[in-house]
């Protein structure tokens, strides 16, 4: 029994080591709507806002004209946004990139970016990343235009 609990130890131990820098923001590579690769390190130096979503999600949908237009007003200041839609067919969420106008680039989720990120466990879920690649701010739940520039603006 003794020796079983000590490998249980050594195992919790070793994970908990693996992930030494939480804080950072993992790098991925998505593939946007029009199939060119999306990395976050190609945002290097920029504020990047992550926002993970879903075509179904009544929220998603009410927070995208404020994200939309937080892009087209922010984007010179070194502002960035990346959409990630999970659970989502491709064709509803070029409908909806193109109802809502959205400039800013949109990606399918491969799940393991969802991981990566702690787990997306709710949508929508924004997470906020400083010009180091650090994760500043996540939020589970909707997120204002006024919020998002609150947030953003702390990190300019």
């Amino acid at each position: 029994m003794r020796r079983y609990l000590l490998w249980v130890v050594a195992l919790f131990v070793a994970t908990s080591c693996s992930r030494a820098d939480v804080s950072k923001a993992p790098d991925f590579a998505l593939e946007n709507l029009d199939g060119k690769v999306v990395k976050l390190s190609d945002f290097a130096g920029k504020v990047v806002v992550i926002n993970f979503w879903a075509t179904w999600c009544p929220p998603c949908r009410a927070e995208l004209p404020d994200f939309a237009k937080f892009y087209n007003d922010n984007r010179k200041n070194g502002v960035e946004i990346i959409g990630i839609a999970v659970s989502s067919r491709k064709a509803e969420v070029k409908a909806m990139v193109e109802e809502y106008k959205i400039k800013y680039p949109v990606c399918m989720s491969d799940k393991k970016v969802e991981n990566e990120y702690g787990g997306i466990r709710a949508v929508p879920t924004t997470v906020i990343v400083d010009r180091k690649r650090n994760i500043a701010v996540r939020r589970t739940g909707m997120i204002s235009e006024e919020e998002l520039a609150q947030a953003v603006k702390k990190l300019l």
